[in-house]
């Protein structure tokens, strides 16, 4: 009689700690284990891609990609960028013409160009531009990682601080003054898988205070 208790209780106990469990499981924010891995990975495995499938990308998608690039941190929340998006095959094709680095841009399915908008800069950072290079790198950067993990590739092709690029670019877009145009990026379904580069080097990692090779300051 008393071992059946026993294995009364074990068998209570086991449940309630199965139930206990499930709870902390089900409070727990759908996919966080995975998604947390999955956003680490996104970041290793994104690669430049510069040569696509003659595939169209859907509205829906391309503007997924913009939102993700306006999702980015800017200097004093000044936002002063401008997202151009690329369509139209003839001002690809005119882009790819014009820049001979830029060639992969006639076969994507869309570009986008990311300019800092000057006239959304605070009146003493026009003089010497503020922070926009920074605030449009950071948005660029978050558009090529939701395209990645869309299943689409891209590449940076750079503009500014090149005068001579700057002014071609906004003349074949038409672009106002206000608008200065940082890079040229290039989407579309990879034609290939193209493989990461393992870029981490420790060496070029300091930790709280710069020490040279001897480990002096």
């Amino acid at each position: 009689m008393k071992k059946t208790w026993i294995l009364v209780l074990l068998c209570i106990a086991t449940v309630a700690v199965s139930v206990r469990l499930m709870i902390i499981e089900n409070s727990r924010p759908e996919g966080t284990m995975d998604a947390s891995q999955e956003v680490i990975d996104c970041i290793m495995t994104r690669a430049s891609v510069r040569k696509y499938k003659p595939k169209p990308v859907n509205d829906s998608i391309i503007t997924t990609i913009v939102k993700a690039g306006m999702a980015s941190p800017t200097a004093a929340d000044q936002r002063a960028w401008h997202f151009v998006v690329i369509t139209d095959q003839a001002l690809k094709d005119s882009i790819s013409d014009s820049f001979q680095w830029m060639k992969m841009v006639e076969g994507c399915a869309f570009a986008v160009v990311v300019c800092g908008d000057m006239d959304k800069l605070f009146d003493g950072d026009r003089e010497d531009g503020g922070f926009w290079v920074q605030d449009c790198s950071a948005a660029s950067e978050n558009m090529l990682l939701a395209a990645h993990a869309l299943g689409l590739g891209g590449v940076w092709c750079g503009v500014y601080p090149n005068g001579d690029r700057v002014e071609k670019l906004a003349e074949i877009l038409n672009l106002p003054n206000i608008l200065r145009p940082l890079n040229v990026i290039s989407f579309g379904y990879p034609e290939v898988p193209v493989a990461p580069k393992d870029k981490w080097n420790p060496e070029q990692v300091t930790y709280n205070e710069f020490l040279d090779s001897r480990g002096q300051k």
